[in-house]
């Protein structure tokens, strides 16, 4: 690898093609969904699918909806960058998925909330409400500006494909299938793409392991360059990944995203049943687990191709998340077709995070904001639904200009999901799991919580931790063949160039004043973390002091332990041991998995009977 300025590849009409491809058929899923729904003028049709999805499309929605474009292209260089330690998130996704599907989920299912903040209103006051829904327009509106506008800016300074030409392509279509098809033609358009990103790492990591002469190689090249860091196991909040700030930071991240997100909440309350819903995040797990698993050895290849010659030291590439597209041009344009579906993978991961965002802004509008406060048929709110999906597709295209301004993709995005997720949900915990905590606690909480995030966001950000506590990996360009270098302006997200071998010293002791001066500087991974805590915190101290020790909320608000799979299956134990059954109607035994939230109680002389709910039923 050579060259003495920025790359600009250029493609060919295969990649075009590719890419025009993944547009058509996302397009034409809207079609497809807007033409058999024709007869249905249902805005609960329109938004959650009438409650009539299977586990598997749901599954893999919630996976593609999750992976953004922003996880295409950033979490390989992450791995480049900081190392293989990045694995762990794993271990976040399970702990996330077993607190969501136990606690979180079966209130939402059991309430049959379209908007996930109506529950805010039935646990607290509409107040909290009103304000919930209102941070999490904002908070969607600017990170799917991000979602738009990053990607297309890394692939434009790469590549020939113009900025504005990919932001506004991407957006019209995306706007049009979530107008035309609403949630089903959204899931389902999901699951197209979620096989194109994946196709499209693919063919990155096959190209690169022959390139290198195996994978023994690239693991090999890995080890050498200090990539394969496992264990580290610092307990220092500053450093940015340690196996504490994935694990304990990325869980509660990604109970954020998933257990109180309106655009994940909405697509497992769209299951038929609570089985499916459940099943749904499970089968998610394993999609999580590949783009992860695929995305930390691009990583891997990435540094075994770059290991002697770093792009980004070297000036030829300007950011991080250039990466990537740099080695696709660099390795592919020999192969004409798989540049254009690297980019449509990207763009992929663009359009089912936006589609998603589009649906579920529609969503709580429509029962926030417009359904309480007017008496429209059923029909005029069909049609309003469609109007507000256009609205936010045209909303988020314009505010794809906004992101431009906004820095670094994952630095804009730890800004939005920090602040404001780290809050809310707070709120939601506040409401399920303390029974004491009453609508004077909530308004405090949530306000404290999203002061002490945005704080140490914007500290952190004005006050960046010192080198040594971000210690990035060794990089050099001592193998270029060519003379000159471009020196990079150090920042939490920047290498050195200080010299050609970029390596990380220890901390010393001449650094503890500089390290006391920025203690307000945790990991990025931490602002959700920080606000959630505050928030329940500061809520249970008021709710106490304002009489909330005398509140009685009604059970089906809260967690049940009932609701849970854990109690199911002790249960089931218990009277296989005792020997003890429940007895349906028709006098058949049905060993002890009967959820209590989904039957109708029926006394007969001394036996109680459990009829399925017409929820379960469907």
């Amino acid at each position: 690898m050579s060259g003495d300025s920025l790359m600009s590849g250029s493609l060919v009409v295969a990649d075009y093609v590719v890419f025009a491809l993944m547009l058509v058929v996302s397009a034409a899923v809207g079609f497809y969904y807007a033409w058999v729904s024709r007869s249905q003028e249902s805005s609960t049709d329109f938004l959650i699918a009438g409650r009539r999805l299977t586990a598997l499309p749901v599954s893999l929605s919630l996976t593609a909806s999750f992976m953004s474009s922003i996880t295409v292209l950033s979490n390989p260089a992450e791995v480049y960058c900081y190392g293989a330690i990045f694995v762990y998130f794993g271990l976040a996704y399970i702990l996330a998925m077993v607190v969501i599907s136990e606690v979180f989920l079966p209130v939402f299912y059991r309430l049959a909330l379209i908007s996930t903040y109506e529950y805010l209103e039935l646990r607290f006051n509409r107040a909290t409400r009103l304000l919930g829904t209102v941070l999490f327009i904002v908070q969607t509106i600017l990170y799917t500006g991000i979602v738009i506008y990053g990607p297309a800016l890394a692939l434009s300074q790469v590549t020939d494909l113009d900025l504005w030409s990919g932001i506004i392509s991407t957006g019209i279509v995306c706007t049009l299938y979530c107008t035309l098809g609403g949630l089903k033609a959204v899931v389902w358009t999901d699951v197209f793409q979620i096989g194109v990103m994946l196709a499209g790492y693919l063919a990155v990591i096959i190209r690169s392991v022959i390139s290198q002469g195996g994978v023994v190689t690239v693991i090999s090249d890995s080890q050498q360059g200090g990539r394969l860091n496992l264990l580290d196991f610092d307990i220092n909040p500053q450093r940015r990944h340690t196996f504490w700030t994935t694990v304990i930071g990325g869980t509660f991240g990604y109970i954020t995203v998933y257990g109180t997100n309106q655009s994940q909440v909405q697509r497992y309350v769209s299951c038929k049943s609570i089985t499916h819903a459940r099943v749904a995040l499970y089968i998610n797990l394993l999609g999580l687990f590949s783009f992860l698993l695929g995305s930390v050895f691009a990583g891997m290849c990435l540094y075994s191709v770059y290991k002697n010659c770093d792009p980004w030291t070297a000036g030829l590439v300007s950011a991080p998340d250039q990466l990537m597209p740099y080695m696709v041009i660099d390795m592919l344009t020999d192969y004409p077709g798989l540049p254009g579906l690297f980019f449509a993978s990207v763009y992929s991961g663009s359009l089912s995070t936006v589609s998603s965002s589009i649906n579920a802004l529609a969503a709580v509008t429509l029962e926030d904001f417009i359904k309480p406060y007017t008496n429209m048929s059923e029909k005029h709110l069909f049609w309003m639904s469609k109007g507000l999906s256009f609205f936010y597709g045209v909303l988020c295209i314009t505010m794809g200009r906004l992101a431009s301004v906004m820095g670094g993709m994952m630095q804009a995005g730890v800004i939005v999901s920090g602040v404001i997720g780290g809050p809310l949900l707070g709120l939601f915990t506040l409401g399920i799991l303390c029974p004491l905590a009453n609508s004077k606690g909530a308004l405090s909480g949530l306000v404290s919580g999203l002061a002490a995030s945005l704080c140490v966001s914007l500290e952190a950000l004005m006050y960046p931790s010192p080198p040594t506590m971000t210690r990035p990996l060794s990089l050099t360009t001592e193998g270029c063949n060519f003379t000159t270098t471009h020196s990079l302006n150090w920042t939490t997200t920047a290498l050195p160039t200080e010299s050609s071998s970029i390596t990380t010293a220890p901390l010393q002791n001449s650094d503890n004043k500089q390290l006391a001066e920025n203690w307000h500087s945790p990991s990025y991974l931490y602002f959700c973390l920080i606000g959630a805590v505050t928030s329940v915190s500061v809520g249970v101290i008021v709710s106490l002091f304002t009489g909330g020790w005398r509140a009685r909320e009604e059970s089906r608000l809260s967690f049940m332990k009932e609701d849970t799979t854990t109690y199911h299956i002790f249960l089931f134990f218990k009277n296989r041991v005792t020997g003890k059954h429940h007895l349906t109607k028709n006098g058949e035994k049905k060993v002890g998995n009967i959820n209590a939230a989904f039957c109708d109680t029926e006394m007969q002389g001394n036996m109680t009977y459990c009829i399925p709910s017409q929820r379960e039923k469907l």
